[in-house]
């Protein structure tokens, strides 16, 4: 039989998920942000579920086309826009938008022979500092675009840097308005922080600017990520997880005071216990560096992993199943993150929180040899 770990996408997550950035900004356009393989969760797997969305934003040429193959006819955004001249020839052929964020990118534009002009996402930068025109560039860009022939509709956008964060929107707002004020076109402002903290149906703080915008841009809130874990989990904001990443118990052990767990020894027993062998390691994209204590579901009971992190297994505690009851057992349910079978949920920014990283991580570092399957 195949070795027991499996990760399921949840279709009705994802589409709860999609409306729950809905109501938060009911009079906005949503991109579906399908970047990086739709966060690992695979474009082809979430597409039925987030084709109610009123376009795609994705970062690839080849991501666009199979968003395409799968039958989609509305807007496809590329979120960094062209790279090279030979780009735009695909755009014009498969009707992309893209985003405009550097001269050399509308020296492209102005080079390029269409027939059909291209809508464009013109990008400020205010205050993020990767990409984008500052705002002393940003209206001199936005007349260049605005005289070619080449270009139809320019629409303007910014990302905001903290909006996830104690320092806020404001400061980017205010700029990006005192410079778009009275230009034409719609707007696209709002990532995920901001649509659930900022919008004006969200609970955006009372000294902060509620964002307006046409657009929002959501994307690890349609995966069932909290944008702001750990002030906020998933559960605060009713997302619910889009992936559970599940295995099985393959081996126990009964150890006594003072015994170690796995390489290094870094886990000693304080107390005799019994220990859970997962078919689970850091080579299915379970993070390495998840230390002892890192939280787990056994039997749909709350655990936690001991002892490090190994290619292809990792060792937990058996000891709250015996408090709570449960028998525990090679071939007992392991939920890495997710939700169990029971329908108890370990949010992924938990498991993320203890390794010293993101939920986005762990989404998109899911391993090939990982089989996936579109579940309930």
């Amino acid at each position: 039989m195949p070795r027991p770990i499996l990760a399921t996408i949840h279709p009705a997550a994802l589409q709860h998920n999609l409306q729950r950035c809905r109501s938060a900004a009911p009079d906005a356009k949503v991109w579906a942000v399908v970047k990086a393989n739709a966060y690992g969760h695979g474009i082809e797997r979430v597409y039925e579920s987030l084709r109610s969305a009123d376009g795609f934003a994705l970062l690839d040429l080849d991501e666009a086309q199979r968003v395409r193959d799968l039958g989609w006819r509305g807007p496809i955004l590329l979120l960094e826009g062209v790279f090279e001249p030979r780009d735009l020839e695909l755009c014009s052929r498969l009707g992309l938008w893209h985003t405009v964020h550097c001269d050399a990118q509308i020296d492209m534009l102005a080079a390029h022979k269409t027939t059909v002009p291209h809508r464009v996402f013109l990008k400020m930068n205010s205050g993020m500092n990767r990409l984008g025109f500052t705002p002393q560039q940003y209206r001199s860009a936005w007349s260049r675009l605005n005289a070619l022939a080449q270009v139809d509709e320019i629409s303007l956008m910014t990302h905001f840097s903290d909006a996830d964060g104690e320092r806020g929107i404001a400061h980017q707002m205010q700029l990006f308005a005192s410079v778009t004020g009275d230009l034409p076109g719609e707007r696209s402002l709002s990532n995920s922080a901001a649509t659930l903290r900022h919008t004006r149906a969200a609970n955006a703080a009372p000294d902060e600017q509620a964002v307006a915008c046409d657009w929002i841009r959501p994307g690890i809130v349609l995966y069932g990520s909290a944008p702001d874990h750990p002030l906020h989990t998933s559960a605060d904001w009713e997302l619910r997880p889009g992936m559970t990443l599940a295995s099985k118990l393959i081996a126990t052990q009964a150890i006594d005071t003072g015994a170690s767990v796995g390489y290094g020894s870094t886990f000693v027993a304080d107390r005799p216990m019994h220990i859970g062998v997962v078919a689970c390691g850091y080579a299915d994209g379970y993070p390495r560096v998840a230390p002892t204590g890192t939280p787990v579901l056994v039997g749909g009971v709350r655990s936690r992993v001991v002892g490090r992190v190994s290619m292809d297994m990792i060792t937990v505690d058996l000891t709250p199943l015996a408090r709570a009851g449960v028998a525990a057992g090679i071939g007992s349910e392991v939920t890495l993150w997710g939700q169990a079978s029971n329908g108890a949920v370990l949010g992924i920014d938990e498991v993320a929180h203890a390794a010293g990283t993101l939920g986005y991580e762990l989404m998109c570092a899911l391993a090939l040899r990982v089989p996936v399957q579109v579940g309930g």
